[in-house]
This record gives structure tokens, sequence and C-alpha cells, in this order.
């Protein structure tokens, strides 16, 4: 019987082994490629901060060198190569879209770019603090939003704009703007703004609260001025619908409002303790002491508590009030005006007692 050979010729062999090399070449390739792909397109490459997640803010008009100015600036990338080669190929520059996008510490170059070229930025939340006076409220919205500052004022200060959009005028625009929460895009422009406060307030004034204002003879307007001097008067719960309620007295009997607030606008300081008889003399249409009925605007941007006190007022036969001598920031209510003499008597001797002047 024959016998087979005991090994393959060398030609074979040679082949056999230059074959599985380029197996491997190409296993080891494809691997290669894959990791590359990976590395480029799903790695993670948003920066990891301890001080807590990271914001991408791209200003409108901002071009792509801009954008990427700002990655790298503030070291948001770990890779900024891998997301300039990705972002030339997706056509990233051609579709710049300004705003605030929350770079998620898992996002890659593929998701980031998804995420600026449609737009899909984040909200900013913010609390809009009640302010008395119109530079209060732009120093506000330019430190929370782009909206331009100079463009906010110049509209706050347009008549025309005012009444066409909002049926208001420089005086009673302060009505437009309720304190509280606000979710806006960090992009929102300076009309964008006031439309959103106008949004808000329009969903206060629902039915039920226009039929409330209807019953008292007062315009919404008119319901925020007197909320205005109710929310300076006191920060108590409890005594806003009771002080709603004296000021309601007075003006359906034509009697002045003679509201300490109101004269604090006038003069121009809110941190005096205590009003003097000068003060009473100010030439102002804000000065109640001398001008019958509410006063042209709101002296300070009233929120839904004082609203609401003015809303439901406490129905009583109070047409006096003033603080306790105690200093608790309650107040005590009388029909009278001999009786309110006694209670203000006590509460001068106990700020004289303080060395209280002004």
């Amino acid at each position: 019987m024959a016998q087979l050979p005991s090994a393959l010729p060398s030609s074979r062999r040679r082949w056999r082994r230059v074959a599985g090399g380029l197996l491997l070449l190409i296993v080891l390739g494809g691997a290669g490629a894959c990791y590359v792909a990976w590395r480029v397109l799903w790695q993670p490459n948003v920066t990891v901060s301890a001080f807590g997640p990271a914001y991408l803010y791209i200003r409108t008009g901002s071009s792509y060198q801009a954008v990427l100015d700002s990655l790298e600036k503030h070291d948001l990338l770990r890779e900024p190569a891998t997301f300039r080669w990705l972002a030339a190929r997706r056509e990233y520059p051609a579709h710049i879209r300004p705003g605030r996008y929350l770079l998620d510490p898992e996002l890659g170059n593929a998701a980031l770019l998804d995420r600026l070229r449609h737009g899909r930025q984040d909200t900013v939340a913010f609390e809009l603090n009640a302010f008395k006076y119109k530079p209060q409220l732009v120093r506000q919205v330019s430190r929370q939003l782009e909206a331009d500052s100079s463009a906010l004022r110049r509209l706050l200060n347009d008549n025309a704009f005012l009444r066409r959009r909002y049926q208001l005028d420089t005086t009673t625009v302060l009505t437009l703007f309720l304190p509280g929460p606000y979710r806006l895009f960090w992009n929102t422009s300076a009309r964008q703004f006031l439309d959103s406060a106008a949004a808000t307030h329009g969903r206060f004034w629902n039915p039920r609260r226009r039929r409330q204002a209807d019953s008292l003879r007062l315009s919404p307007v008119q319901v925020h001025v007197l909320a205005s001097i109710v929310q300076r008067e006191t920060a108590k719960p409890g005594d806003k619908p009771i002080i709603a309620g004296v000021y309601l007295n007075r003006l359906r009997t034509n009697m002045r409002l003679q509201a300490d607030p109101t004269l604090l606008w006038a003069i121009g300081n809110f941190g005096v303790k205590r009003v003097l008889n000068r003060d009473k003399l100010v030439d102002s249409p804000y000065n109640t002491y001398k001008h019958k009925g509410l006063p042209p605007g709101p002296i300070t941007s009233a929120n839904r508590q004082s609203l609401n006190a003015v809303l439901q007022p406490t129905a009583h036969r109070y047409f006096f009030f003033c603080a306790r001598p105690d200093l608790s920031g309650f107040s005590d209510f009388a029909e009278t005006y001999a009786a309110h003499r006694r209670t203000a008597r006590r509460y001068q001797h106990a700020l004289d007692s303080l060395k209280i002047r002004r």
C-alpha cells in the first residue's frame, strides 16, 4: 500500500501562511475601522465637569468658527478634532442654530451634531422677582436671556407699540408682568419675551377672574394697580385681603386712598420707614394724599397673591389701618378716624422709642 506524504509541499505551506496573514490583516483592519467609526461617531466626547451640567451657548448670528472657539475655550469636548472632522462632513457649518444646549456627558459627536443642527436646545428656568421700575426688569431679563437690553428698553418705552400689541402704555405696561417662574429659550428676543409675559398674563386673567374684577367695577389694569399698593403695604397673606377691602371702601365712597407706598414711589425712596408731612406735598399723580382714585400705574409688579387679595377682598367696614406697634408686620384696623388715630399714635411712639425718624 502506498504511504501518504508526511508533509505538504513547501509551496502549499507558504500559500496557507500568506492567506492566513491576509485574513488576519483583513480582520484587524475591519476591527480598526469599526473602532475608528465608533470613536468618531459614538464615543462619548463631552468633558465631564465636577461643577454640574455643561452648556454650549450659541448667540444669534454666530459663525461656525465662533462655535468651535466656544467649545475649545470652555474645554467642553474631549477630542475637538473628531468633532470638527464629522461636523464638516455633516455640513454643520451651514446649519448653525442659536440657543443654549445641554451637553450630556454620554453624547457622542453624531448625537451632539444632530442636536445642534436641529436646534434641540434646552430651556432656561428662572424666577422673575417683583420690580418697581423698568430698568430693574431689563436687568433681570438680560441676566437670564440673550434678549438685547437696549431693544427691551426701547419696546417698554414705545407707546405706539405697546398700545397696538398689548393695549397698554408706557405707564401701565408693568401690569403685563407677573412675578414667578418662567421657562423660556435662552435666545428669546426682547419682543418674544414680552409676548411670553403677555401669554402668562392672559392665562391668569381667565373668565372667572375677569368676572370678579367686573363685580368690583375695576378693569384688570386697575386691579394690578391696587394690588401693587396692597403688596407694598404688607407681606402678611392674611392682612392682604383686609387691606384690599379698606382701599375698596375708600374708592366706593370717593375718599382719597392716602396710601403711603404711592407717596414713597412719588419721592423715589422706598427705604423710608416713616412718612413725614412734607412728603405729602410732593407734586405727583402718584401722591394719593392729593389726588383721588388710583394712581396712573402700578408701583411694583403685583404677584398672584396680591392680585387674588384684591379680587377676593374681605368684606368689612374698615376705612383705616396702621402697622402694629410691635413691628410684627401685621396691621390694626379701624372703622373711624378717631380709633385710627389711637392706633397710629401707638405705632409712632414705638418708632420714637427706637429712634426711627425717617
